[in-house]
């Protein structure tokens, strides 16, 4: 059997050698690598072709991942370390089988990924976030950072961008809550959605922005760009950037959103408000960009105005009450995701902002879930229809 580890060695070499080679020329010399091989012991033709394309994955893609990145059920790649893969699959996780080579391997196919989007990893900067053409969002942590070697966290996105559709249909919502939350996007209400990590508030977010009029310009702000926003012309995205070895300053969030104002958006949609530029958004939900979405890290709608003053403190020193009042009057509508039994993923709960009673943002709970029966049940009806009527003026019917 042909010792595959000892030819990826080999090709590296060869390569290393030649420079800067073209996807054929790569292929060639694995076509050589092969033959000699061949030469020591019989290859079937199944053989040839899955060591080509080993070879190729571990030179031109990600080597011992290609497989899962190729394979759509595959939702989180996790790899912690050389030697230690895990993998979720069809909402199960499970211990991968396959393991890098050595720990250079697992490094050289990091630094592919984040050399693509012009990042850098290293000893003084061990932790970076990138993405992959498709879009997945990566992760990685070096040493020292890491005491087991380099981690490699990946997360996959469907090719096709999911719909509301889906989402009903994998049972995340009801069709009450479906129409409910298209109408309120398509009226301008301003939407923060809250959850746990890999809740699906990034799907969510994507599906929600594809239900804002076409006709309007649209800014997105991602630390890695991972929207897959369709059917808006005029759409600017716009994505963070770290500082590297190369001089190149940073580009946060922040300098995003702030510049964003400068260039007449109607509406603003931050991937994930995490730090100081929740301020920066407030505002710009409080001066006119009606209908703006983003997403927080939180564990209930409750816990995202905790949340939210918290980040805005990062900026500014602001009295507590005048923050409040500043939650209340922008963020008109709060979505809550979780996981639930089996790890499926529901929206647990859409709350209103109802101004401030004292010095606390009054929230209305207008759906809750229902953990016995699995569905969005709705409680009460949206009091602050302002919107909606005028959407209604124009007699735009809901678009699902």
């Amino acid at each position: 059997m042909a010792d595959l580890n000892r030819m990826k060695a080999a090709l590296a070499a060869e390569l290393a050698a030649l420079g800067d080679a073209t996807d054929a020329e790569i292929r060639g010399h694995i076509t050589d690598l092969i033959l000699s091989e061949s030469k020591r012991h019989y290859i079937s033709m199944d053989e040839r072709t899955r060591l080509a394309g080993e070879l190729f994955a571990a030179v031109r893609r990600l080597d011992v991942l290609q497989d899962y990145i190729d394979d759509p059920d595959v939702t989180e790649i996790m790899v912690n370390g050389p030697e230690t893969i895990f993998i979720e699959k069809n909402g199960r996780i499970e211990k991968s089988p396959k393991r890098f080579s050595s720990e250079e391997r697992l490094l050289d196919v990091i630094r592919r990924i984040v050399g693509r989007v012009n990042r850098a990893v290293n000893e003084k900067s061990p932790i970076a976030d990138a993405r992959l053409p498709d879009g997945s969002r990566v992760n990685a942590v070096l040493p020292p950072a890491s005491i087991g070697g380099p981690i490699l966290t990946i997360r996959r996105f469907p090719r096709e961008p999911i719909g509301m559709a889906d989402l009903l249909k994998y049972g995340t919502l009801t069709a009450e809550a479906a129409e409910f939350l298209t109408n309120l996007v398509r009226a301008g209400y301003s939407i923060l959605i809250g959850g746990g990590t890999s809740a699906g508030k990034t799907t969510l977010l994507n599906v929600l922005a594809g239900c804002i009029p076409p006709r309007e310009r649209l800014i997105t702000i991602e630390d890695n760009a991972e929207l897959q926003i369709r059917g808006i012309e005029n759409l600017v995205r716009l994505e963070a950037r770290q500082a590297n070895m190369e001089e190149n300053a940073e580009i946060t969030i922040r300098d995003l959103v702030k510049s964003s104002l400068r260039m007449r958006p109607d509406r603003i949609i931050v991937g994930e408000v995490r730090g100081a530029e929740a301020v920066d958004f407030l505002q710009a939900i409080n001066t006119g960009h009606e209908g703006s979405l983003s997403s927080i890290h939180a564990n209930s709608c409750a816990d995202m105005v905790p949340r939210l003053e918290t980040m805005v403190l990062m900026a500014f020193p602001l009295p507590i009450p005048a923050i409040r009042r500043q939650i209340a009057s922008g963020v008109d509508i709060l979505v809550h995701l979780s996981r639930v039994r089996g790890g499926a993923r529901r929206i647990t709960e859409i709350a209103e902002t109802d101004g401030c009673e004292g010095e606390e943002v009054r929230l209305r709970t207008l759906f809750s879930y229902d953990e016995d029966r699995d569905i969005l049940v709705p409680r009460e009806p949206l009091k602050h229809t302002r919107k909606l009527k005028r959407l209604e003026e124009k007699h735009e019917p809901a678009r699902l």
